[in-house]
């Protein structure tokens, strides 16, 4: 198959990893000049760790990144192709734009869906018109050529044919699917995750723990893969308050950010692409350091 994706972020290129692993031809365009090689420069290195430990099934890195091409506009990356899978920054305007190009480009059959991990579905399809049957959540998690689960979540007006394409190819990517049948702010997931991180950040303010141990607590003791405010690090602060905020317009109260959480963002240490928030990260992405306290200040030997 012919997969077009659009942002090409942490997610963007893991989509595109995957999507390339599994033998799909892959078309990748970012609006940001150079993201789209930076991708491809991360993709190689991802490929090459899998293949050190035998985990490319026989493929060699080459094989697969020849699969990935980059194109220079979103209308180019669509044309002819078979699926879309739109990963651009979570704001309802921008992904009207790319999915106007969109279907102005990809074949009238094309799948179009959007990794939004809490946006309205019928609200992204609302200026597709006719087309916004076609449109579908397809919700990947991070890193995606790790981890398991695809959300499937259906507009409005999302078509049942729509659903079970996006399932036949979820699981030709060699995932599993959840579907979350009602266009719900937050969806089945991030609705979860939103909550438990949220819980986790007041703990840390009212002094109930130190990061670090909440982290490890949840590890360890809930069996989670990684501590909630490590994940809060590595997926972005700022995406995260981003989400809150939009849930609690939605939700309510209980969905409220905390004062630490808008004071880091307001603060430009927004996780470990900055080097610095819940955590403190050398150039290797490694953690240096026990966290913040709850006032926002670093704790713990590294203080």
């Amino acid at each position: 198959m012919r997969v077009a994706v659009i942002g090409a972020g942490t997610m963007g290129s893991g989509i595109a990893q995957v999507c390339a692993t599994s033998g799909h031809v892959v078309r990748l365009h970012d609006a940001s000049p150079g993201k789209s090689a930076e991708a491809l420069v991360a993709v190689r290195s991802s490929l090459e760790r899998f293949a050190a430990k035998d985990r490319l099934g026989g493929q060699e890195p080459d094989d697969v990144l020849g699969r990935i091409e980059v194109a220079p506009s979103t209308g180019s990356a669509c044309e002819a192709a078979d699926v879309v899978i739109e990963t651009v920054v979570e704001r309802l305007d921008v992904k009207h734009d790319v999915f106007g190009a969109a279907v102005e480009a990809a074949p009238a059959d094309a799948l179009l869906a959007t990794n939004t991990s809490q946006l309205s579905i019928t609200q992204i399809g609302s200026v597709l018109g006719a087309d916004a049957s076609r449109l579908v959540g397809m919700h990947f998690f991070n890193p995606p050529v790790m981890m398991q689960l695809v959300e499937l979540v259906v507009g409005l007006v999302t078509s049942d044919s729509t659903v079970k394409a996006a399932e036949a190819f979820a699981s030709g990517l060699g995932k599993e699917t959840v579907v979350c049948r009602k266009d719900s702010p937050g969806f089945l997931t991030s609705r979860i995750s939103a909550i438990v991180r949220l819980e986790c950040l007041r703990m840390l303010e009212e002094g109930v723990g130190s990061a670090s141990d909440i982290d490890k607590a949840l590890r360890l003791g809930l069996n989670f893969p990684m501590g909630p405010l490590e994940l809060g690090d590595f997926n972005g602060l700022d995406t995260y308050l981003h989400a809150l905020e939009s849930l609690e317009r939605s939700l309510g109260e209980r969905f409220r950010p905390t004062v630490t959480l808008r004071n880091l963002v307001a603060a430009g240490r927004l996780g470990r692409k900055t080097g610095h928030g819940i955590y403190r990260y050398a150039g290797d992405g490694s953690r240096v350091d026990d966290g913040v306290d709850g006032a926002g200040a670093p704790s713990g030997a590294n203080r």
